[in-house]
């Protein structure tokens, strides 16, 4: 590369940086406007104050999320999925039934978690109080809070044994309740639906591909899993399976499903 186009090169991504720098500041700017409703939460003895969150969202959250809380940040249209728009008051992990608001404690643990197989990373790192403050400020994008109140969370059942009878059984009910045409006949999520879906905005979304690891859109562990069918995942085609399954196929399910992970490639 010759030194005049080495020179254009380097001016355009100047213009570039600039540019990125630019709207940064500008979306900062346009959520230091934006008063604060001084919604409170507490979690497991925690109290989070918005005033304060609102800070942390500036720093962390606004290049997805916007200023206005609306899945609409500068980085948002780089993304697949897309940011959540708060301003619904529509999440995907929660505790409570379908259409509901979730519990705080289901955002607090969504925030240290993360989102799998999306671009919502873990924000462990902050620390409890931070966590608080940061959700009660997000709790300020929708006037859904100031109108309704959580409902009870799903009770889960113990877990019975995961014996071969029972992955038998959920193998069965992975066809009746034709979770392949979706998620594909071995749970790669290549389903004859599959490139059909969108989500609640209409945008293509893609079903959740089980042979990828050991965790799941919504955690790790055999509990959380049983909840994601049976809250659902409000704003996606996953739908609440609670009216339709009984506890123990639901965990027959479960267990069946683990099978499809352990064959994942090396």
């Amino acid at each position: 590369m010759g030194s005049a186009e080495l020179r254009k090169k380097e001016f355009t991504m100047s213009k570039l940086n600039h540019a990125c720098a630019v709207a940064v500041i500008a979306g900062a700017a346009l959520v230091a406007a934006i008063p604060s409703q001084g919604a409170e939460v507490n979690v497991g003895g925690v109290n989070g104050e918005a005033a304060r969150g609102k800070q942390l969202y500036r720093r962390y959250c606004v290049g997805c999320h916007g200023a206005k809380g609306d899945g609409q940040g500068d980085n948002a249209p780089y993304m697949d999925p897309r940011p959540r728009d708060f301003t619904t008051g529509s999440f995907k992990c929660r505790s409570t039934p379908t259409g509901t608001l979730p519990l705080d404690n289901d955002l607090f643990v969504t925030i240290g978690r993360g989102i799998f197989a999306s671009s919502m990373p873990s924000w462990k790192a902050l620390t409890a109080q931070e966590r608080a403050d940061l959700l009660a400020y997000v709790k300020d994008f929708s006037p859904r809070w100031n109108v309704e109140k959580p409902q009870h969370p799903l009770e889960i059942p113990p877990e019975p044994p995961g014996t071969a009878e029972s992955v038998t059984r959920g193998g069965k009910i992975y066809e009746r309740m034709e979770c392949w045409k979706c998620h594909g006949k071995d749970g790669s999520g290549n389903g004859p639906s599959a490139t059909t879906l969108t989500d609640n905005k209409d945008r293509a979304i893609i079903p959740y591909d089980f042979t990828t690891g050991t965790r799941f859109k919504c955690g790790r562990t055999n509990e959380e899993l049983y909840k994601i069918f049976m809250t659902g995942l409000d704003g996606t085609p996953m739908p609440s399976f609670r009216d339709n399954l009984p506890p123990d196929e639901a965990w027959d399910l479960v267990h069946y499903l683990r099978t499809l992970q352990a064959r994942v490639k090396q």
